[in-house]
């Protein structure tokens, strides 16, 4: 079905080879992930399936790519678009229209589809993806993670062979990332659609593929089973870690398989303390009362009351559109409230100016790009050491403890999702605010670069600084959040310690407290750590 030939792509003469004589094939009707550490050429390996590199790119490109027959050599997107359904990293900028059900049409109607099949594909996509309620709502009212199922429903609509998905559950809720990866897996299973999907949370999409592409830091491609791919590959999910830390064979790719391999361990463990809260600051930074916010007759916050303590990280959990970003947008002075109040350290976030915020509160919102609008890295980094009267390098020197060395002389556009993501937040982070808000912080980001992440925000928070991360990256939240708030429908319904709160469900539940429950051990770390003590 697709097959690369000796391919090999860099973006420019001057620059590293991003691909180098890859040699692989996908069959028709295989569910196949792709990993690789963070900027290491996943997009661009799928980009290659549809010709979107090298003909909307640029660069310098040899071997071939054929696809059901085609060779992107000869064949340029339009020409793939029957055959390849491609949803890229952000899903938003492929929407041309302004309501849900009219963009699940949109491409049937380029592809000359005909109305009574095209109602028919839409009712089908709808219910695939679980958006029968929001057929008639404007794409710019949605959540992020809601965004990213009416994507995907609009590419599965036309009914290609084909799926391309770069990081399709990265805003999705632990539920919903099962429903839409469970929908594809029928797909392949009952009409043999086959499926390539370049994903971060390998704890999500692992059980369900049929091959892993590995690809190294220096191009270099593999394809295997993912019990063999795992142990090559230089990034792994929980589960995978767990197996290596206790040299199981094979590697648990399910958390079924791990509480069968670990029934010895969690004897063991049994008699031993998990570790203590961390206690948080004593200060309260943020205090929020009676707060309701609405958009419209959609009432997005509903009496929430919640206080937020200085040194502290707090996680904001919740279903799609359950109001977390809109939590965090009333608290940044983005929006007002339509009832109750928000004051941080005695301040009204919405009644100031925004360099009068600047020092106050930072907020790095879902699409990172919002806050870039330099043409250069260097250039972004400069301006915001400028905009904030910082010390020149302080942005820079934030960027590379998070991500490593980025190419100053890129675009920020041009940059991976990951990459994109640490610029934004080192911009945000280095003029230390006392309150920092992130949305969806580790979209793009690998098992690494998660954990410098995890050491810049516990730094901060050392500092005294008041996180608060709004995700559903539960693994993250195990290993950063000292605290954990979840919200349904606008409602506060639960409130504690991280621990406490993200065991109580298996819905938010990291993987090793599933494999290890009913103790309440979140993270290999733990563990090991434990291991070591008995």
């Amino acid at each position: 079905m697709i097959r690369f030939a000796s391919t090999s792509f860099r973006y420019g003469i001057n620059q590293p080879w991003v691909l180098r004589d890859v040699d692989l094939e996908i069959q028709e009707g295989e569910l196949v992930v792709v990993v690789g550490p963070t900027g290491v050429g996943k997009s661009t390996l799928l980009k290659c399936i549809n010709g979107l590199v090298p003909h909307m790119s640029g660069g310098e490109f040899s071997g071939d790519v054929v696809v059901d027959g085609r060779s992107i050599e000869n064949h340029r997107p339009v020409d793939m678009a029957d055959l390849v359904g491609y949803v890229g990293q952000n899903p938003s900028a492929s929407f041309v229209t302004d309501r849900v059900e009219d963009e699940i049409a949109y491409a049937m109607e380029n592809l000359g589809i005909d109305p009574v099949t095209m109602r028919r594909r839409v009712e089908d996509a709808l219910d695939v993806m679980s958006l029968p309620e929001l057929r008639d709502r404007s794409l710019g009212e949605l959540s992020g993670g809601q965004r990213q199922r009416v994507a995907i429903a609009a590419v599965l609509a036309a009914a290609p062979k084909i799926l391309v998905l770069d990081e399709p559950t990265s805003a999705l809720d632990p539920g919903s990332a099962e429903e839409v990866l469970s929908a594809l897996t029928r797909l392949v299973h009952d009409v043999g659609l086959t499926v390539v999907v370049a994903e971060h949370r390998l704890e999500r999409v692992l059980p369900f593929a049929d091959k892993v592409i590995v690809i190294g830091l220096h191009g270099e491609v593999h394809i295997a089973k993912p019990e063999e791919a795992m142990e090559r590959s230089p990034i792994a999910p929980p589960l995978v870690e767990l197996g290596r830390l206790l040299k199981l064979d094979p590697f648990p790719m399910s958390v079924r398989d791990a509480r069968r391999a670990v029934v010895d361990l969690s004897a063991k463990l049994g008699s031993t303390p998990i570790p203590p809260e961390r206690p948080v600051g004593a200060e309260s930074v943020i205090d929020v009362r009676g707060l309701d916010v609405a958009y419209g007759s959609l009432r997005a916050l509903d009496d929430i009351t919640a206080t937020f303590a200085s040194a502290s990280i707090t996680a904001v959990l919740g279903r799609n559109g359950s109001g977390k970003s809109t939590l965090l947008n009333a608290i940044a002075g983005l929006v007002e409230p339509t009832k109750g109040s928000i004051s941080i350290r005695g301040h009204v976030p919405f009644s100031l100016g925004a360099k009068e915020r600047n020092g106050l509160v930072g907020l790095v919102p879902q699409e990172p790009g919002d806050l870039l609008y330099a043409q250069r890295v260097d250039e972004e980094c400069t301006t915001a050491d400028h905009e904030h009267q910082l010390e020149p390098g302080t942005t820079k020197r934030a960027v590379t403890n998070l991500v490593g060395e980025l190419d100053e002389a890129r675009h920020p556009r041009d940059l991976s999702e990951g990459q994109r993501l640490a610029l934004a937040i080192g911009v945000v982070t280095a003029c230390a605010p006392q309150v920092l808000l992130l949305d969806e912080p580790t979209r793009g980001l690998d098992y690494c670069a998660k954990r410098s992440l995890v050491d810049q925000l516990h730094g901060l928070r050392d500092d005294g600084v008041c996180v608060l991360v709004a995700t559903h990256d539960v693994e993250f939240v195990a290993l950063c959040a000292d605290q954990a708030i979840v919200l349904a429908q606008g409602e506060l319904i639960a409130s504690g310690p991280a621990r406490d709160v993200v065991c109580h469900t298996p819905v938010f539940a990291p993987q090793v407290a599933k494999v290890l429950a009913p103790m309440r051990w979140l993270t290999v770390d733990e563990v090991e750590e434990a291991l070591w003590h008995s």
